[in-house]
């Protein structure tokens, strides 16, 4: 097997997992993480539910995951939270070893009035960095195609750069099937002199339905002829996938032959699409 840190290749690799709910998930997850991390990924990172929801959950996978050994990034979620919670956080994950953060706004949970401490991931940037000096690498976030929430991209861009004056060491982007949405958004950063690695994220397509409730929740856009693609395929569950591996290897292709900083596959649990997009790439 071919070192993720080859010359030849020269991008880092990393995975995201979601807290699974049952015993059933838990078990799928690790048989996962172990197929996963055969190849050699810089880290894996867990998401951390809306308001904190799943925060139990987060920092039981964490743990799990630091004691084999293994590198490893919670999401850190700042709506909701006080800073005496992110705190206490903070200094678990650091007592565990802990040394990278993804770091969030997050989203008010459906029914919450309380917005808590923090107003913009910015804030949450700043306070880990004032808690914590240089002991996390920060991750933060990045949307290519504009976050659903931004008036424009000129505001889109000023808010990411915000949080990047803050203190973040590296940025993962928001998923997307345009790479020139990816490259435009990081020449644009780059004439205003952000300078840390931008790694595209990048989302397998196994389910047409899941995949267009996603990216109308989060804004990322499925262009119209892949769409029209995946509609036609209907209960063809064995072509819609191969059709989705071809089109998402073919971006990451174009992503590792431009020499991008890494890729960052959403993996939703599953092994296996993102570990055979991966292989297929040439070396």
């Amino acid at each position: 097997m071919t070192d993720m840190n080859d010359s030849s290749i020269g991008t880092h690799l990393s995975f995201e997992f979601f807290p699974p709910n049952t015993p059933e998930g838990v078990a799928k997850l690790r048989q996962s993480r172990k197929v996963l991390s055969e190849l050699q990924p810089e880290f894996f990172s867990v998401t951390y539910g809306a308001g904190g929801s799943t925060q139990e959950k987060t920092v039981g996978i964490i743990g799990e995951i630091a004691e084999e050994g293994l590198q490893v990034a919670p999401h850190l979620s700042c709506i909701g939270a006080t800073r005496t919670s992110i705190a206490e956080l903070l200094d678990h994950y650091r007592e565990k070893g802990v040394r990278r953060l993804v770091a969030l706004r997050g989203d008010l949970p459906s029914g919450m009035v309380d917005r808590g401490e923090f107003r913009y991931a910015s804030d949450l940037v700043a306070f880990i960095r004032k808690h914590s000096g240089d002991w996390f690498k920060i991750e933060v976030a990045a949307y290519p195609e504009m976050h659903p929430q931004a008036t424009s991209p000129g505001q889109d861009l000023d808010n990411f750069i915000r949080k990047v004056d803050a203190g973040a060491d590296s940025a993962i982007t928001q998923y997307f099937y345009n790479a020139s949405a990816y490259f435009d958004f990081v020449e644009r950063a780059r004439a205003r002199n952000v300078t840390i690695p931008i790694v595209p994220g990048i989302m397998p397509i196994t389910n047409f339905t899941q995949l267009a409730r996603f990216s109308d929740n989060c804004g990322a856009e499925i262009p119209r002829w892949i769409r029209l693609r995946l509609a036609a395929f209907h209960d063809d569950v064995d072509s819609l996938r191969a059709f989705g591996h071809e089109v998402v290897t073919a971006l990451c292709q174009t992503l590792v032959d431009k020499q991008v900083p890494g890729i960052h596959f959403y993996t939703l649990n599953q092994a296996g699409p993102s570990a055979a997009i991966w292989k297929a790439l040439r070396r």
